[in-house]
């Protein structure tokens, strides 16, 4: 799967994380020179990977001011979910590398697709794990022993579940994701692995040839020549998150910033697109591309820097962009709305895939 999940599963341990200071465990990946060359960026958010961390937001009570009234939402339109979904996704602890496969970045269909046709093999080594550690029910014991029609049922547990707790939600959240890929994307030109590596989240700290990373156990982990794919998330919190299994592909699942606004759904287009009238913000919108600064839209649009600054306020509030801020700097970003204005079609609801 798309991650690199070691050792303990790390959402479980996400209370016990602190600043970088004075760090506990450690997971240390180690990386060659063929390493290097071959870190990159995941192209789009991961379905299954947000849905399964989601499930570990839904159930904590911290970070109200993003996540609280999304929980609220989220707990009305479900109807047993959370029930079968908690023995497979306990709070603490391990849970199956399966339940992630590498499809969940062409969308939730062809995530859950893969799903389905996990060899019964592994789904049995691979519960094997949690079976050591709780007792599971019926229905997940017979999945375990091979049992399809189980691993069906589960496949429609988590794709209801997806439809309530992501999906309509995942505009916002893919803005937030592509934000930070754009950031990153920044610095890996600017600088190469090196000063990509060296700008990720603070719980993430690179000693080249060393990534360490606050973790709830020591651990090592050897690419080998594979890379690593790096995958922003909307729902990971505090701690990276990577796979149980070390030959699994490499994939590392850190946490996105969340400044304010909150994830929510995505309202419909209201009044505040009326100002959006005219051929300079047109023109802010077309400026800012795969990213910029205010600095770089002003000079694309050829207006002040002051008015750019002003105009990207109104498509921010509009939903059309969405401005990372680091320091002193802010990064634009077209939002999936934004792009979709752009092109001249229009914004689906839900995911896209």
């Amino acid at each position: 799967m798309v991650t690199a999940r070691i050792g303990v599963h790390t959402q479980a341990w996400a209370g016990v994380v602190g600043g970088n200071q004075g760090w506990g465990s450690v997971l240390r990946v180690h990386f060659s020179g063929p390493d290097l060359a071959r870190v990159r960026i995941a192209a789009r958010p991961d379905a299954l990977w947000e849905t399964i961390l989601s499930f570990h937001r839904l159930r904590d009570r911290r970070d109200g001011l993003a996540f609280g009234k999304w929980r609220v939402e989220t707990r009305e339109k479900l109807n047993g979910e959370t029930r079968l979904l908690a023995p497979l996704v306990p709070t603490r602890g391990y849970f199956p590398d399966f339940l992630t496969p590498p499809e969940g970045q062409l969308g939730v269909d062809a995530a859950l697709s893969a799903l389905r046709e996990t060899p019964p093999a592994r789904v049995h080594t691979e519960l094997a794990g949690l079976a050591r550690t709780r007792t599971l029910p019926t229905w997940i014991r017979a999945m375990a022993d091979g049992d399809s029609r189980q691993l069906g049922h589960l496949v429609g547990v988590l794709q209801r579940y997806h439809a309530a707790a992501v999906a309509p939600y995942w505009p916002r959240l893919q803005a937030r994701i592509e934000a930070d890929r754009a950031a990153r994307g920044r610095a890996l030109l600017d600088g190469g692995a090196d000063r990509l590596l060296a700008t990720l989240p603070s719980t993430l700290r690179w000693r080249a040839p060393v990534l360490e990373v606050e973790y709830p156990v020591d651990r090592d982990l050897h690419l080998g020549g594979r890379g690593l794919l790096l995958m922003p998330s909307y729902f990971c919190r505090r701690t990276p998150v990577t796979f149980h299994n070390p030959d699994l592909t490499p994939v590392l699942v850190y946490p996105v910033d969340h400044p304010v606004p909150r994830v929510t759904a995505v309202p419909a287009p209201g009044r505040s697109l009326g100002r959006l009238v005219g051929a300079t913000r047109s023109a802010i919108l077309r400026g800012i591309g795969a990213g910029c600064t205010t600095t770089e839209l002003a000079r694309r649009a050829d207006v002040s820097l002051a008015s750019a600054s002003q105009h990207a306020t109104v498509l921010r509030e509009a939903g059309l962009l969405f401005t990372l801020r680091r320091g002193n700097a802010v990064l634009h970003t077209l939002t999936p709305l934004g792009a979709a204005l752009l092109r001249g079609g229009q914004q689906g609801e839900g995911e896209t895939g």
